[in-house]
């Protein structure tokens, strides 16, 4: 299975590229249902297994997605399944589906569509780095070649219609992933949350809704989806996530100013803890690479870059760390697998 390819390489929302590092990656959805069909949660199990079909008669196909690789829930084991929600290419709640369910991904994961999850279409354009309006054009290109084989749900008075009211009217949600220890360790983080959920927007954890922040990854998103253009909801999420980028950057300029030897000691202890451990668990590890993290974007480490990091933060979650072993690996031994390649791969670099 092409899967196991893809073992090879980092995942489209950490690969590397010339961002600050602040903001790790950009990601646009789309929530769109059949015309006159059932929604997934209405739909009998018969029924949803119709309208995959239909939708797999054209998908695959189109220019957006070609090639791609089409995979069906119900033929996906466990790990395959935790593998493919580390990438963000499905969502928890199509990890937990089976028969009647599926993903189509194209290659180079930019662009990946789920079906019948909570709708009947939930298109993902994801990449690194702060690139909200290219990914807008990439995935509307997508949605225009899907509407014109498959008629979509519409009200003129609403919009798109969607089986959560939330998602009604554009059916965008426009989200970023920010890395921001610097706030953290400022004890300013807590505020700026408080702050955008007054103004509207949701933030979660790495693997999205219902997840706690780890490793000092959060995820800011829009939920107002009626009422607004795609392009406003776009523009107001470019201006807030800069906002928020720049307090990040106040705030390690601070610390450097004013605590250099704090964050020294904050990268250093994680360094030498991860050097050493013989056992790591998924959350510890995250913390610890977030710390290696910032080192390397302070100039705090020599011999390691921040995408030697970014693939130890996804390759030591537990999909990608079995998936990696070509195996399944009971918690308590994947905590010492994990320790190892964390002590394998860092252990060319040092500190000044």
């Amino acid at each position: 299975m092409i899967l196991d390819d893809w073992i090879q390489k980092p995942g489209s929302w950490l690969a590397s590229g010339n961002e600050s590092g602040i903001i790790v990656s950009s990601r646009i959805r789309l929530a769109r249902n059949i015309e006159g069909v059932a929604f997934p949660g209405w739909a009998g199990e018969e029924e949803c297994v119709t309208i995959q079909s239909r939708i797999l008669k054209c998908l695959p196909a189109l220019p957006s997605m070609s090639p791609s690789l089409v995979l069906d829930m119900a033929g996906l084991a466990p790990v395959d399944r935790e593998f493919l929600r580390e990438r963000r290419l499905i969502s928890n709640d199509l990890a937990r589906k089976d028969k009647g369910s599926g993903v189509v991904v194209r290659h180079d994961e930019l662009l990946s569509v789920m079906v019948n999850e909570e709708d009947h279409l939930r298109l993902q354009a994801m990449r690194p780095g702060f690139h909200l309006p290219e990914l807008w054009d990439t995935i509307n290109a997508l949605d225009n070649e899907i509407e014109a084989q498959l008629p979509f749900a519409y009200s003129a008075a609403l919009g798109y219609l969607t089986a959560c009211p939330t998602n009604v009217g554009t059916g965008l949600r426009a989200s970023v992933m920010m890395h921001v220890p610097g706030l953290r360790l400022m004890n300013e983080i807590d505020p700026i949350i408080k702050g955008l959920t007054k103004i509207g927007l949701a933030v979660r954890g790495l693997q999205g809704e219902g997840t706690e922040a780890s490793g000092n990854m959060f995820q800011i998103s829009n939920q107002a989806t009626l009422g607004e253009s795609e392009a406003v909801i776009i523009e107001r999420m470019i201006q807030i996530v800069g906002e928020v980028a720049n307090h990040e950057a106040n705030a390690r300029a601070r610390l450097l100013e004013s605590r250099e030897t704090y964050v020294e000691d904050f990268v250093g202890r994680a360094y030498g803890v991860l050097c050493h451990a013989g056992i790591l668990a998924s959350q510890e590890a995250l913390d610890m690479l977030s710390a290696l993290r910032l080192g390397c974007e302070l100039g705090m480490i020599n011999g390691l870059d921040v995408a030697d990091v970014n693939r130890l933060i996804l390759f030591t979650l537990p999909g990608h760390l079995q998936k990696s072993e070509g195996r399944s690996i009971p918690p308590d031994e994947r905590d010492q697998v994990r320790a190892r390649l964390v002590r394998e791969t860092i252990r060319r670099a040092s500190l000044p």
